[in-house]
């Protein structure tokens, strides 16, 4: 399934959504400098190690991960000596990895979903509101995959946690909207009208299923998608949206929805 639109109206323009529509396309361009490269999907690999959160180095302090041929090392970790290179704060990574993608598909991807369905959120509490719950979502679904594979030493990229929050909240603000969707069969694809509980309660559950399969067959959420951060962003965005949209708002927008 390939969304494209909604059907519930905005007040206001979503300065927010498209502020950070844009950073997003501009970290990728030019801060992991994928303007040069083929086809643009070949982002700076050094700076995804720099700038991208690892789990490992959360849950240990101090130590940090660089790249050692084709290999990446840690700190601590057994047979492991020396230091690694200056790096940025752990920190600070939580934050820029959740701007930062590993190919243009990637960044095409959230981006769509960023817009289809960040527009309604935000206009459902405000820019301010919106960027607050934006950024926390992004932390919690950095706080999954840590929670799930606190040893890993593999970067995580990307808003698609950020994303899934929003996909939460939308979904518990406008479970009846409407989303008009492709859906491909094989070689042939169709466009369908369908309500937004349906699409994304699946999304969720889809990526519980993988994340499930992933543990059960070893991968210990050592690489490939992060499912558990787009579980622990989703998971973020049903039980937080309350504290931040406000009812009215969300009434006027559904019933405007309804009246077309």
């Amino acid at each position: 399934m390939f969304p494209i639109k909604d059907n519930i109206p905005t007040d206001r323009f979503p300065v927010v959504t498209v502020a950070l529509i844009v950073a997003n396309v501009l970290m990728y361009l030019f801060f992991q400098k994928a303007i040069g490269s083929p086809w643009l999907n070949t982002p700076d690999e050094a700076n995804v190690i720099d700038y991208g959160a690892f789990p490992y180095e959360f849950t240990h302090p101090g130590d940090h991960c660089e790249a050692v041929g084709d290999s990446i090392s840690c700190e601590g970790m057994p047979g492991v000596t020396g230091q690694a290179d200056p790096q940025p704060a752990t920190w600070l990574t939580a934050f820029t990895s959740m701007f930062m993608h590993g190919s243009l598909i990637h960044l095409g991807g959230n981006m769509l979903f960023l817009w289809i369905f960040g527009n309604n959120v935000e206009d459902s509490m405000g820019p301010v509101k919106f960027i607050v719950f934006y950024l926390l979502a992004g932390l919690a679904a950095t706080g999954g995959q840590i929670l799930v594979g606190p040893d890993t030493a593999i970067p995580g990229i990307g808003a698609s946690g950020a994303v899934a929050g929003v996909l939460g909240g939308y979904l518990l603000l406008f479970p009846k909207a409407r989303v008009v969707t492709i859906i491909f069969i094989v070689f042939f694809f169709t466009i369908l009208e369908l309500p937004a509980l349906l699409i994304l309660g699946f999304w969720f559950i889809q990526q519980a299923l993988f994340g499930y399969f992933d543990l059960t067959s070893g991968g210990n959420a050592e690489g490939g998608v992060a499912y558990f951060a787009h579980i622990g962003g989703f998971v973020f965005g049903l039980v937080a949206i309350k504290l931040f949209a406000d009812e009215r708002k969300r009434r006027r927008q559904q019933e405007a929805a309804l009246s077309r």
